[in-house]
């Protein structure tokens, strides 16, 4: 059976140091929810909080309306799967995935039958008899995936589960993980630094800095309309430029580098006034030109990745910007050209001058209040 997980102001500390300082989440049954965030931003902490293995400063963990802070881990009724795997060396693959079972007391014939069907779910039925040290990276992990599910826990819990894998199996096992865990339906909690890993398997993402969370959404919200500058910075790759909002008769005008001026069609009503803005322009939202309207810049290198190549430019005021545009069949500009950069405004993002806020409508976000 699935659950929700509530966190209600949640605090952890170490001592007299605060990792947590107050936190709040609804989990909601059945979704794949990420974690995301730099090292030391309490990502690991806070899975460690809801698994029962980091004790709770403050503030309540709910599993449906069951609050589990004082629960014993091995009573919480969760699956989980750590970055080392942690699959036990001198067991074979059938009897790693059946420990849980065993440890359950169940019926032979029962753990039997459960156990060859997570094997088989997780294609790794045609190793049942071989010994971890006898299987790839890839395959030591859907063992450690097996052996959480097969106990039908209420909750998987994933720390950076795919760190220890290299860049081609990462891509694999990120598309297995997310079919498993369609297919069994289970609140799942992943924790990763990875946000292209992230972006792939998440239902919703919350991003994390000093154990604070600074936006909650799915994938496409946080990259289209980040909450402010660090989610910007973090989802994705972005380019920060300075700039300038003015009214001109009720419309909101952004100006750039060199007077190039664009309207703002869909700035929130309690912030149209004048004032210096920052703006996140990812590399897909300029459009190059040798000649036309924007901000002049210099192209110092590139980069032809097939589909699309990458410029590395620096305006003229001294700004270095990254600019993706799709491959063209007949050349790639050259270095030292001259070109104008024009924003594709209905993509790119404004902020206030301290970068805490988004000025644009269109932000979700799902952080718990009250």
């Amino acid at each position: 059976m699935s659950v929700d997980i509530r966190i209600d102001h949640v605090v952890k500390k170490y001592g007299n140091n605060t990792v947590i300082p107050d936190l709040s989440v609804d989990i909601r049954q059945g979704e794949f929810f990420t974690l995301l965030g730099p090292s030391g931003c309490g990502k690991t902490t806070l899975l460690r909080m809801i698994a029962g293995f980091n004790s709770i400063e403050g503030g309540s963990v709910y599993f449906n309306d069951k609050r589990v802070n004082d629960l014993d881990p091995s009573r919480r009724n969760i699956g989980m799967v750590f970055q080392n795997y942690a699959i036990f060396p001198h067991l074979s693959v059938r009897n790693n995935v059946a420990f849980g079972l065993k440890e359950r007391r169940l019926p032979r014939a029962e753990i039997a039958a459960q156990t060859d069907k997570f094997m088989k779910l997780m294609h790794i039925d045609e190793y049942a008899d071989r010994m971890p040290d006898r299987l790839s990276g890839g395959q030591q992990q859907r063992v450690a995936l097996a052996r959480a599910l097969v106990i039908q826990p209420d909750v998987l819990l994933m720390d950076e589960p795919l760190s220890n894998l290299d860049a081609k199996l990462r891509v694999e096992m990120r598309t297995v993980i997310k079919e498993i865990q369609n297919s069994v339906g289970i609140t799942t909690v992943y924790v990763t630094h990875d946000q292209e890993e992230a972006m792939a398997v998440s239902d919703r993402i919350a991003v994390m800095n000093l154990g604070v969370i600074q936006q909650i959404g799915t994938p496409k919200a946080l990259y289209q309309r980040p909450a402010n500058l660090f989610v910007a910075s973090f989802i994705g790759r972005t380019n920060i430029l300075q700039g300038r909002m003015t009214m001109t008769g009720g419309q909101p005008v952004l100006t750039l580098e060199g007077g190039y001026s664009v309207p703002l069609n869909h700035v929130l009503p309690d912030c149209r006034q004048d004032a210096p803005v920052q703006v996140s322009v990812r590399p897909e939202e300029f459009v190059i030109s040798p000649d036309g309207e924007g901000i002049r810049a210099r192209i110092d290198d590139s980069v032809f990745l097939g589909l699309n190549t990458h410029y590395f430019v620096t305006t003229r005021e001294g700004v270095k910007a990254e600019i993706v545009q799709e491959s063209q069949i007949d050349s790639i500009l050259p270095k030292g050209l001259e070109v104008s950069l024009a924003v594709k405004k209905e993509k790119i993002n404004v902020l206030t001058a301290d970068g805490a806020r988004n000025i644009l409508e269109g932000v979700q976000n799902d952080i718990t209040e009250g």
